[in-house]
Parts: structure tokens; sequence; C-alpha cells
């Protein structure tokens, strides 16, 4: 698949997920299959406004590509700075758009899945980040609708394609649905079937075959994976082997749960420090340690580490204990 002129090898790619989807856990999922990436989510307004801690949200590892920034906002003329610092600070393969965003916060100062409502106000943006990226591909990350009675995804995602977007993602809720109910492939599949440019479809993969599945459903380009991506990096590698026909790999083994944690968790040391490192790993250990029989005792551990010494000790534990 190729987004404008940048090639994409793999049809698997990690969503942009706030608070989950740092450099750390980015290079833990491509070694694990993903074959695209997407920072969290980045606020223009706060690049416009010098704001230092924005700058290492966009920072990429040297072998992470392709991969993009995504960028939140919509005022015209801001997002259109901001893809220039972006590209100027970052230098990413592709700049995204946060459409999809549902949090209250986001959507009550008009971004995020608030550009649903609006879809001449979304075109306005996506055209501005273009011209602010200066012809690196601009993509967008939808959702099917604001809610159950303006679902609108195809309208938009036409508006945007004729804007001169490379490519949608499209989340199969509404906002109002947040991350409730089931997500609908059938509008993924609807926008498919109307754009020509390449879909990507997001919203309950939670398996390899769930992947496998999406892109077979919706005729989509390539599979988004989200929150099944919780702990479980293991997915993308269960997808490749669904896409090729092939029984699913073994499941990690607990050794191999713990190494992988603690190997992220030495990534955003060295990126974030020990303090963000410990307080993130709390939640991230947690998810790698789900569906362990009576892991409570150690998730309660994890909740009070400070230092990659606590971490370490919490890990010969577990190992020790739930082996």
């Amino acid at each position: 698949m190729k987004l404008g002129s940048v090639e994409i090898a793999s049809p698997l790619a990690l969503a942009p997920m706030a608070g989950v989807t740092d450099l750390a856990f980015r290079t833990i999922c491509r070694h694990m299959g993903a074959g695209y990436t997407v920072t969290e989510m980045v606020s223009a307004k706060a690049l416009c406004y010098q704001d230092k801690k924005s700058i290492p949200l966009m920072e990429l590892a040297q072998d992470e590509h392709p991969a993009a920034v995504q960028l939140f906002g919509s005022d015209p003329g801001c997002m259109e700075e901001a893809a220039a610092i972006v590209m100027e600070k970052a230098r990413p393969d592709v700049i995204d758009i946060n459409m999809g965003c549902p949090v209250p916060k986001v959507v009550k100062s008009g971004d995020g899945s608030a550009l649903m409502r609006d879809p001449l106000l979304a075109a306005q943006v996506a055209k501005a980040v273009i011209r602010g990226a200066g012809g690196t591909p601009v993509t967008v990350k939808l959702r099917s609708g604001w809610d159950k009675g303006s679902i609108n995804c195809v309208e938009v995602a036409l508006a945007l394609q004729e804007a001169g977007v490379a490519a949608v993602a499209v989340h199969g809720r509404t906002r109002t649905q947040m991350y409730a109910g089931r997500a609908d492939w059938n509008i993924i599949r609807a926008v498919k079937e109307t754009l020509d440019i390449p879909v990507m479809a997001n919203g309950d993969i939670f398996s390899g075959e769930d992947a496998a599945h999406i892109l077979r459903y919706t005729g989509a380009d390539m599979a988004m994976v989200g929150r099944g991506v919780f702990g479980n990096p293991w997915i993308f590698r269960d997808a490749l082997a669904a896409l090729a026909g092939e029984p699913p790999p073994p499941p990690p083994t607990l050794q191999e749960r713990c190494d992988t944690a603690m190997a992220q968790f030495h990534l955003a040391l060295d990126n974030k420090g020990e303090k963000i490192a410990c307080l993130e790993a709390r939640r991230h250990y947690a998810w790698y340690l789900k569906g362990i029989p009576h892991s409570g005792y150690w998730k309660a551990e994890l909740c009070k580490a400070q230092t990659m010494e606590d971490l370490e000790r919490c890990t010969k534990g577990i190992l020790h204990d739930l082996a």
C-alpha cells in the first residue's frame, strides 16, 4: 500500500493512543510485526505556543519508518503552522490528523471527533495541514460519526479525499459510543467502496484473526490495531500468521511477557527518565499480566513501583510465584 509516495510493506498498523503509544511501546510493536506506527496525538496549539513538552511526543526512533506524527486541532491557521513545525522537528513520513478522539476535554474545543459535525471545516483543516506538510502525505483518522443519528463518515471521507489527503482511517464507532458496544465494520466497508484513496480499518481488533477478518470483510487496505494491543504486542505476530493462512503461534510464556515488559520500560527510561517511566510502567505491566492466574498481588505491588529496581524486584517475584 502507498500513502502518497510512502510505501507501506505491511497491512498492519498501530493506532495512535494517548498515554500508550509512546516511542518505547511503538518500538516493541515494530519488533513484533507492526509495519506502520503513529505517535500519540500532539496539540497543534501547544506547538504553535512553543510548548517544550510537546516536542518529545513527536520523537521517532531511528529505524521507525514509515511512521506518522498525529496532530489535533481545529483552527486551520494553527494546524498549518503546527504541520510545518512537525516537519522541521520530527521529519515523519506522514502527518496524521485526529478527527476521532471522543474525550470531552478535546471535543469541547471543537477538536477531535467534533470535526465530524462540520465536514467543511474538516476539509479546510486538512488542506491547511497539507500546505504545512510541504509535500509529505497527510492522512486523517475518523469515527463513523458524532452519534447514531449523524453517521456521516462517508460524506466526511469524500470531502477529505477531495481536499487531498492520502488516506483515511475509520474507527467504526460514533463519538457518543466512546469505546462501548460493537464497532460497525459495515460503515468502514462503505467508506472503502466509495473512496479511491487507501482506507485503514479500526475497531474491535483483539486477535490476529480479527485483523485478518476485518481486512477480508471491509476490503480495507490496512488493519489498525488499537486497544487489542494493550499488553499484547504479539497480536501483530499473530496477525501476520493469520494473513498468511498459518496456524497461530503459541501464546507468549510468562517469561516472554516479563522480558518484553522490562525491555519496554528500559526504552522508556532512556527516553523519559526513571520517574515517568516507572509511573507509566505500573499500568502497562498490569496489561502484560492480564489473564495470568493469581497475579493480583503482584499487580498491587507494581502500583507502588517508583524505581527500575522496584520493577526488577517485582519481575523476579512474578516469575518465582506465578511461573
